[in-house]
């Protein structure tokens, strides 16, 4: 039990930093950008930087899910990498199918996967959110 513990907080730090470095990544775009954004016309260049951010976002996501199916599979927990990747990815999204299911020795880390997923997309929400926000601002000046 507090090997798993060990090891799902050690994945989601892993996630985490692998989010924090292509939010850095937005970040940087961002500011670069900050003279170009500042001409009109505005409208495409706002929808060219939220684009950006939903990309990024996704990559996250998934870079996330993928970093988990790998950590399913090296535990040899289900018979193919696709099925370590399907259960990552029904986990992660809190949708919880049910039809694929972890070894009882290896359940715990369902569930910090799935709070992974959940905390993911909460910070990643706020990300867009943000990155619309900071670009209207520049726009106005």
């Amino acid at each position: 039990m507090i090997f798993q513990l060990v090891l799902g907080s050690v994945i989601i730090g892993i996630t985490a930093l692998a989010a924090a470095m292509l939010w850095a990544g937005l970040e940087a775009i961002l500011v670069r950008s900050h003279a170009w954004m500042t001409r009109p016309p505005h409208g495409p260049k706002l929808m060219a930087m939220v684009s950006l951010a939903v990309l990024c976002t996704l990559l996250m996501m998934t870079a996330s899910v993928w970093i988990w199916a790998v950590a399913f599979w090296i535990l040899r927990t289900f018979e193919s990498f696709e099925a370590s990747l399907y259960f990552s990815l029904v986990v992660f999204t809190t949708l919880g199918f049910g039809d694929v299911l972890l070894p009882a020795e290896w359940r715990l880390l369902g569930g910090l996967a799935a709070a992974n997923g959940l905390l993911s997309f909460g910070i990643l929400t706020a990300i867009l959110v943000e990155t619309l926000r900071e670009t209207r601002s520049r726009q106005r000046g």
